[in-house]
């Protein structure tokens, strides 16, 4: 008896088993991910997904319903990796230092995913909006930020506000720099660091006189 032919995305997705829906569920993501980043928007049909990652365009509407489906399940899986890398920022025992940490982990997150980022933060599909779902959970997903920003309120290290202001403003500090650097407008990360440090001084709360 011969050796069974391997299953292939097509057959391991027909088994039903979870574990091989959620393996494929990412090659498919990251197939897409790499064609945006690679070819641009245009390169994201279904057939060219298909194609790359070796199944039928039917596991892929199966899976994801729409072109507009997967796009969101990109979008969402851009947060999704953005979270998993600043949560792995070590924690520190000084909050102020735990958030210095977390805008370097930011910046990295940023360029070493050029294809998410660009769906992210720069509408690289033509006419994708995520849906009102899709926003909520992609800031939740970068809750920890506001998170470490409220430990710094609490022990008065920043003025007393929401964690929530205090985040935007060094959000947009961040993707300002970003988003010049990934342009070529900037050399390096140097006026990353400058800004966003600049933006959570602004919050700096004040010995009392």
């Amino acid at each position: 008896m011969g050796t069974p032919a391997p299953l292939g995305l097509q057959g391991a997705y027909a088994r039903g088993h979870r574990s091989n829906y959620d393996e494929l569920r990412t090659r498919l993501l990251d197939v897409a991910n790499d064609l945006l980043a690679s070819a641009g928007p245009e390169s994201l049909t279904v057939r060219r997904i298909a194609s790359e990652a070796g199944c039928s365009t039917q596991l892929i509407y199966t899976m994801f319903g729409s072109k507009e489906g997967l796009a969101e399940a990109l979008y969402l899986e851009g947060f999704e990796r953005f979270r998993r890398r600043l949560e792995a920022v070590p924690h520190r025992a000084d909050p102020m230092e735990h958030l210095s940490l977390l805008g370097p982990a930011y910046r990295e997150a940023a360029l070493s995913e050029p294809g998410y980022y660009s769906l992210m933060f720069e509408r690289a599909i033509p006419g994708f909006v995520p849906s009102e779902r899709a926003r909520t959970l992609a800031r939740a997903a970068l809750n920890i930020v506001d998170r470490v920003i409220a430990d710094c309120i609490s022990a008065g290290r920043l003025v007393p506000t929401q964690p929530r202001k205090v985040a935007d403003t060094l959000w947009a500090a961040a993707q300002g720099a970003l988003s010049l650097e990934r342009a070529g407008h900037l050399p390096d990360g140097k006026t990353y660091e400058i800004v966003t440090t600049a933006a959570i001084r602004a919050f700096i709360a004040r010995p009392q006189a």
